[in-house]
């Protein structure tokens, strides 16, 4: 992937612009379009996570859905919450096995999400979800 150039020009740019630039690629582009939007959501933060003020947090996704700033991305999230918390469970997962999740991972998935929504999707109950899974206890050891 074609990293964008750091010289003096493009220091002097904002995040976003800079991302403007990297898009112009189309190579970078089919992923960027998915990804920039949140990444803007977010730019009120700096690197140490302080509060920046007067930057342009906005961002629309790829269905069209506008985004302002983190509450904005958190409206989102929360809207789409079966989908954030299915997404979510799969990345752990992922983590958890050393392995990308597979088709056939999929119901142990479904399984997790079900099991932990009467515990309104905490951390400990997806973590104790995953730990019980199938796919945790077949895993090998390396």
């Amino acid at each position: 992937m074609p990293s964008l150039k750091d010289d003096k020009d493009v220091s002097q740019l904002t995040m976003r612009q800079r991302m403007e630039l990297h898009r112009a690629s189309p190579v970078c582009a089919s992923c960027h379009v998915r990804m920039d939007p949140l990444g803007f959501a977010l730019e009120n933060f700096d690197g140490l996570g302080r509060w920046r003020a007067g930057v342009d947090a906005s961002g629309v996704l790829p269905d069209g859905t506008k985004i302002d700033g983190p509450v904005g991305l958190r409206n989102v999230l929360l809207a789409r919450k079966d989908q954030f918390v299915e997404t979510t469970t799969e990345r752990l997962l992922t983590y958890a096995l050393g392995r990308g999740v597979e088709a056939y991972d999929m119901p142990a998935v479904r399984t997790i999400v079900r099991e932990a929504a009467p515990y309104d999707y905490r951390w400990s109950s997806l973590i104790t979800g995953i730990v019980h899974s199938v796919p945790f206890q077949m895993r090998r050891a390396r």
